[in-house]
């Protein structure tokens, strides 16, 4: 088994390829990257101590990829992640790694016969039905009123078939229109490809950002110092999103890989759930209990033009399916990003404070 994982330097693909590694030591996993995140460089070490061998690569090149050489799985873990991306300039950067890039990986697959696992997101929902939906407040969080349901909706989050109509961001557009291509390739060469679109992911080696990484950032601001911030919705902290662990997620890749014939058809949600969602007042409260600090968090009542109130992942499709669930809840998550961050505090406090 040979296995190629684009992005892999970056959180989610690293913490995939080392996962692939330990079930598979005799698979060769390479990780191709950029290196253009900071912070991704950090994992090189840890991905060379699991002898996994790391190129330095651009998706955006095909001929980077054709220089990797054949391979029997290809991990999409590669991306712009920031649904902010794109706004305060030239799109570029986005719209070539988001869409050409997953275009050149698909026609590597295509030349190798590999299958294909492309990680999309909750993104490509649309903002102005997501905040049309019926929220109110409840125990310092937005959250759907108790029987209240319609299309794709209901209290357990967002599901498959919620309506797709209106704008979602340049990022979510990007995935979107991956998606469509992935279909295309389905019907015209056969390609495999299983598609997950993802809620938050989170754990330890996530360079948490304002625009990315909520939980790291969070916890890393608790723990060293730092400023912190409620932005859009009236500045109260009460927006909401459910978070998988991203080995709930590998654990879940594994089953799908055992059964290409389901997983290979259509789109999957794949989150937390509603048993794994917090406000971000929520998580202020458990991280101050964690690090012992309280910080004062600042109010910024603007909404960002890409921003949504509440986002839950409806995973229960893909629960049902794949006999899979989360195993980690939010508390395991955060003692594990706490214990990381106590752990390597000399190199990560001047990135992450």
């Amino acid at each position: 088994m040979r296995i190629l994982v684009t992005g892999g330097a970056g959180f989610v693909g690293s913490s995939l390829a080392l996962a692939f590694k330990h079930d598979n030591p005799s698979a060769e996993i390479i990780a191709a990257d950029n290196l253009k995140r900071r912070g991704s460089e950090l994992n090189l070490p840890r991905l060379r101590d699991a002898g996994i061998r790391f190129e330095h690569a651009d998706i955006r090149d095909p001929e980077d990829l054709s220089a990797l050489g054949p391979m029997d799985l290809l991990l999409e873990c590669s991306a712009e992640p920031s649904v902010q991306a794109g706004y305060s300039g030239s799109p570029a950067y986005l719209l070539d790694t988001n869409l050409r890039g997953t275009l050149n990986c698909l026609e590597a697959a295509r030349r190798h016969d590999a299958a294909l696992v492309f990680l999309s997101t909750s993104r490509v929902y649309p903002i102005d039905p997501l905040r049309a939906l019926p929220l109110e407040t409840e125990n310092e969080g937005l959250a759907i009123p108790p029987g209240a349901a319609g299309q794709g909706w209901s209290a357990y989050g967002i599901a498959e078939d919620f309506p797709l109509d209106g704008h979602r961001s340049l990022y979510g557009a990007t995935k979107l229109a991956s998606e469509q291509f992935i279909e295309e390739y389905r019907a015209a060469f056969g390609l495999k490809a299983i598609v997950n679109r993802c809620g938050v992911l989170a754990g330890p080696w996530q360079m948490g950002k304002v625009d990315q990484g909520f939980i790291c950032l969070w916890a890393a601001r608790h723990l060293y110092g730092g400023k912190l911030s409620y932005n859009g919705f009236g500045g109260h902290g009460h927006q909401v999103r459910d978070v998988l662990h991203v080995a709930d997620l590998y654990d879940l890749l594994v089953r799908q890989l055992d059964d290409m014939s389901v997983s290979a058809t259509g789109v999957w949600n794949v989150g937390g759930g509603d048993t794994n969602a917090t406000s971000l007042r929520r998580l202020t409260g458990v991280c101050t209990a964690r690090a012992g600090r309280e910080l004062e968090i600042a109010a910024q009542p603007d909404t960002n033009p890409a921003d949504i109130p509440w986002f839950v992942t409806d995973a229960r499709r893909a629960m049902a399916t794949f006999d899979w669930a989360p195993k980690r809840s939010l508390d395991i998550l955060l003692d594990e990003v706490f214990d990381w961050l106590a752990a390597e505090r000399d190199v990560l406090q001047p990135l992450l404070s």
